[in-house]
């Protein structure tokens, strides 16, 4: 009768305990996180990058996002551009702004720039042509250097023989005096700064940025437009984000202090890696499951003696 009495307590504390915390249900403590991927369209997301708030590194999060749509967007202060790739190997993206001009297309453009604390550079060999620019523009400024005179001639000859200076109100094979060349590091002032470019205080219509040449400099056509930045990669350093992507999760943040998150693909964050169940094992959780086990072993053990 005493057996019966404390096998029915041991059941009934079992069954209490598993309500509270069934074996599937997320721990006190860890949350869900559903928008992290690590591919957006068809370009692959990997730290320090991230789809969404929360993924990745803090300083990137608040820059990259995939959109809705499945577009890879980069947010400056001055618009939100497309990430048409990023490389891992030389921790280089390239963006396309919409409203740049290429040879195939020209038209008035807006100012680019980096936001001034920015993980990101420009890459020094990036090509940048201003077009279509007042005589009077600062960039003609005799006790200033910041026209390319000598080898740029070429690229802006390429792009005024382009039908695609209609666009900004010039004829295919105009004079070439409107046409600025320089290459990164930008001059300091005059609206060139080492973030970027001001088209207005510039007095230029438009501006083309240029990544590669295609093999063949002469032919405009083939040149490859966009704007390549160089990320820094040392944030990858810390061995718990290294931990947390061996065993299959995503490095995140979480929290007003931004603090470490390494999402597991349940959708489970947890604050070291995704070995075991996929989250991490609090000291507020673990008791109570050891507890469950340590119970379920007696009551299986006391039916197994006293049948």
């Amino acid at each position: 009768m005493l057996l019966a009495t404390i096998s029915w307590l041991i059941l009934n504390s079992l069954l209490l305990l598993s309500d509270i915390y069934p074996v599937d249900a997320t721990p006190p403590g860890i949350s869900r996180n559903s928008k992290c991927h690590d591919v957006c369209g068809s370009i692959p997301i990997r730290f320090p990058f991230g789809s969404g708030f929360g993924c990745g590194h803090p300083d990137f999060g608040r820059t990259i996002k995939c959109s809705s749509s499945g577009t890879l967007q980069f947010a400056t202060s001055t618009g939100i551009y497309t990430i048409s790739s990023i490389d891992y190997s030389t921790n280089i993206l390239v963006l396309h702004d919409p409203f740049m001009s290429t040879c195939a297309s020209m038209q008035n453009s807006g100012s680019f720039r980096l936001d001034y604390i920015t993980p990101f550079k420009f890459v020094e060999e990036d090509t940048f042509v201003l077009l279509g620019c007042s005589t009077t523009s600062p960039l003609f400024d005799a006790n200033e250097d910041l026209c390319d005179t000598g080898s740029g001639l070429h690229i802006c000859r390429g792009l005024y023989s382009c039908k695609g200076v209609t666009g900004i109100g010039l004829e295919p094979n105009a004079p070439i005096s409107t046409c600025c060349v320089y290459d990164p590091p930008f001059a300091v002032g005059t609206g060139v700064g080492s973030n970027g470019v001001d088209l207005p205080k510039l007095q230029c219509s438009s501006y083309a940025s240029i990544y590669g040449f295609g093999g063949d400099e002469g032919h405009p056509m083939k040149w490859q437009y966009g704007i390549s930045l160089q990320y820094n990669d040392s944030y990858y350093n810390d061995e718990t984000c290294k931990n947390c992507v061996t065993s299959g999760g995503m490095c995140g943040f979480s929290g007003l202090n931004q603090s470490f998150a390494c999402i597991c693909r349940n959708g489970m964050n947890t604050t070291s890696n995704c070995f075991g169940r996929g989250y991490a094992w609090n000291g507020g959780w673990r008791p109570e499951m050891q507890t469950i086990t340590s119970l379920g072993g007696i009551l299986i053990s006391l039916m197994l003696c006293f049948p």
